[in-house]
């Protein structure tokens, strides 16, 4: 049985939520903010879009330290392999998205950023509310910029707005992430187990219809040029 390999209960697992948003409270509440903040930012279409950047990034290394190493250390050794993980794609952010200035937000651009904006919303709000739905408690709730799985699915959301060509360097942790969180619910026979895995599939699907249909558009404009 796959459960046979975790290392720890159901219980145990919503348990330490509950303990490490006591632990971190009131932070909660400004990553929420912090998290509006995204969004407007995106909404006003504002060239100097590294707030962004800057915002998930700090978003992936609060939580490699705070819940990686602090608490899911506790009761998983590869926590702190998966922080190593989360500290590499917060070094990637500010790389691609402050240093070099690579990233181009364009969320209302066409259905694909839509849809990106529409992931980073059922980030903020609809994933906090899902333990409570499946009969967690409330205090068990996972909130963005602060928990994994939140910040990975709105980091996957905003990289679906990025102009032209999707960052795949940056896409790669997310979805390894998102495939590690599905397994490990479904071994915990969680009902929500399917939300990491299928938005990651989503997301990856949208990111190479976009390649093709950006490859298609140049090979219809290149007889034009000739």
């Amino acid at each position: 049985m796959p459960s046979d390999f975790l290392l720890f209960s159901a219980r145990t697992y919503y348990r330490l939520f509950e303990l490490y948003n006591r632990a971190i409270w009131p932070a909660q509440i400004l990553a929420l903010l912090l998290g509006l903040v995204v969004l407007w930012w995106l909404q006003r279409g504002n060239p100097r879009q590294g707030v962004v950047t800057v915002i998930l990034a700090a978003g992936w290394l609060w939580t490699a330290w705070a819940y990686h190493l602090e608490h899911y250390n506790t009761i998983n050794w590869a926590a702190r392999y998966f922080a190593i993980g989360f500290v590499i794609e917060a070094v990637l952010l500010i790389w691609t998205g402050v240093i070099r200035n690579r990233l181009s937000f364009h969320p209302y651009r066409d259905w694909i950023g839509r849809t990106g904006i529409g992931l980073v919303l059922f980030a903020l709000v609809v994933q906090p509310l899902i333990g409570p739905l499946v009969g967690r408690d409330w205090k068990q709730a996972e909130i963005f910029g602060v928990a994994p799985d939140p910040t990975v699915l709105a980091t996957l959301g905003i990289l679906l707005t990025v102009d032209k060509r999707p960052p795949w360097g940056l896409m790669i942790i997310p979805l390894i992430w998102c495939l590690i969180s599905g397994a490990t619910l479904w071994t915990m026979g969680s009902p929500d187990a399917w939300v990491m895995p299928v938005a990651a599939l989503g997301a990856l699907g949208l990111a190479v219809y976009r390649v093709l249909s950006v490859r298609g558009q140049g090979g219809i404009r290149e007889p034009e040029g000739s």
